[in-house]
């Protein structure tokens, strides 16, 4: 009687498990939004991998574009982190911030060759670059949503970089 028992609870915990991962994966496709489309996020992220990495960039290509006429040298960090240290000549647009009409004041037209770089770029300064997630890198999310707002000449800076060493620029209030 006790076996009959236990298997009875496996039985029914076992159908309250699959029965409760059916109506997660049925609501999730039931609820419509107009607002979000996670397939085109999706796409543009499956068909950018090979672009992106071929526009990362050394520290001495990165430091020789950023001098070429009509560059946007764009910072995506928050407005906190960019006042304490960035490269010197960037525009700060908080990635939290972006919207068409934001990315066009600052980028008006969607073929500038623009320059990106994030926390996860540099050492040495954990205030003003605090280093996120390694899948979770700004650079990521910022070259991703460019592209999406149809943006078309995108670089990054590739390397870490120690803030002390680099030949890269920086101003700001931490910056002595």
């Amino acid at each position: 009687m006790k076996k009959i028992g236990i298997i009875l609870i496996l039985v029914f915990c076992t159908g309250m498990i699959i029965g409760k991962g059916k109506r997660i994966q049925n609501s999730r496709n039931k609820i419509p939004n107009r607002l979000i489309d996670y397939d085109r996020f999706q796409k543009t992220v499956n068909s950018s991998g090979e672009e992106r990495e071929a526009r990362r960039l050394t520290e001495d290509e990165f430091l020789t574009t950023i001098s070429e006429k009509d560059v946007i040298l764009l910072d995506a960090r928050s407005e906190s982190r960019f006042k304490l240290r960035h490269i010197k000549g960037a525009i700060n647009l908080p990635f939290t911030e972006f919207t068409k009409d934001s990315l066009a004041k600052v980028i008006p037209n969607l073929d500038t060759k623009i320059l990106i770089y994030c926390n996860n770029n540099f050492d040495g300064s954990p205030e003003a670059f605090a280093a996120k997630n390694a899948a979770a890198s700004l650079n990521l999310s910022t070259f991703i949503s460019l592209k999406v707002y149809g943006y078309t000449n995108i670089y990054e800076l590739g390397p870490v970089l120690d803030v002390a060493k680099t030949k890269l620029p920086f101003e700001g209030s931490e910056v002595q």
